[in-house]
């Protein structure tokens, strides 16, 4: 800007020389030049000027622009480090309640494992006669035929049954932690004179209260740890229809689970 302003300073002395001295031709020429280049030389230093104050306007709203995004940004990363430092805590957390679920079904199986072991070794000499032993669903089924405990259509337990029976409570007696449901399952054939037998539900609920009856009563169970039930014909391990398969699914089932207060308790938390 000072140097447009000494360029009209000078324009105007040389004008005001002009009206004052009488100038040679050629000095006139000369200096008619110089005015000219003086005005040229102006007008490109305006145009610059103008360009200049329109660069530093754009780069002023570039720079506006630019400390907005960057305080946007700060904003977004304190919140995302905020919520990043809270998802990596709950994480952690979620990790720590995966592994004690994980040790207490590791406790779980260990212990139905060796209650499998121990009823196998007890319950040894009753296999052959339609007794098993074995783990489904981290539970232990000791699956015993009717043939093993009832007369046919018969919801009395006779003299192998019990003895049967016996050996189980040995096992159930000094497993104190041990849930015990019995149920009581029949084949697909249809009841037929049997009194107060009206069908398969009715056969196979008296049997499951004989055995739970029995258990507790002679064999000094628990009955808090007990529950009976009737499967009737609808959970057969055998689909066929031979002498064979019906007398498969004609069955006491005792199921034994390791009581797991410890991981309902986990999974309430």
């Amino acid at each position: 800007m000072m140097k447009i302003k000494n360029l009209f300073l000078a324009l105007f002395i040389l004008l005001a020389a002009q009206s004052c001295v009488i100038l040679s031709p050629k000095k006139h020429k000369a200096m008619l030049a110089q005015i000219d280049s003086l005005t040229t030389r102006t007008g490109t230093l305006e145009e610059q000027l103008a360009k200049l104050q329109s660069d530093t306007a754009r780069l002023h709203r570039e720079m506006a622009e630019l400390q907005g995004n960057y305080n946007t940004l700060n904003n977004n990363y304190t919140s995302s480090s905020s919520k990043v430092n809270e998802l990596s805590e709950n994480l952690k957390k979620r990790e720590a309640r995966l592994k004690e679920v994980e040790e207490i079904l590791r406790k779980r199986d260990e212990a139905t494992n060796a209650l499998r072991d121990k009823l196998q070794k007890a319950l040894l000499g009753f296999q052959q006669s339609g007794l098993s032993v074995d783990i489904r669903n981290g539970k232990v089924y000791v699956s015993l035929t009717d043939k093993l405990l009832f007369p046919s259509g018969s919801i009395i337990i006779d003299e192998k049954g019990k003895q049967a029976l016996k050996q189980l409570a040995v096992v159930l007696n000094k497993e104190p932690d041990i849930n015990i449901a019995v149920e009581g399952h029949t084949d697909v054939k249809k009841i037929i004179n049997l009194g107060q037998i009206k069908d398969n539900w009715d056969l196979s609920v008296l049997r499951a209260t004989s055995v739970s009856r029995h258990l507790t009563e002679v064999e000094k169970v628990d009955p808090q740890r007990l529950t009976a039930t009737g499967k009737s014909q609808y959970q057969p391990i055998d689909p066929g229809t031979t002498a064979e398969a019906l007398s498969k699914n004609r069955r006491i089932e005792i199921v034994l689970s390791p009581k797991l207060d410890e991981l309902y308790n986990l999974i309430k938390k």
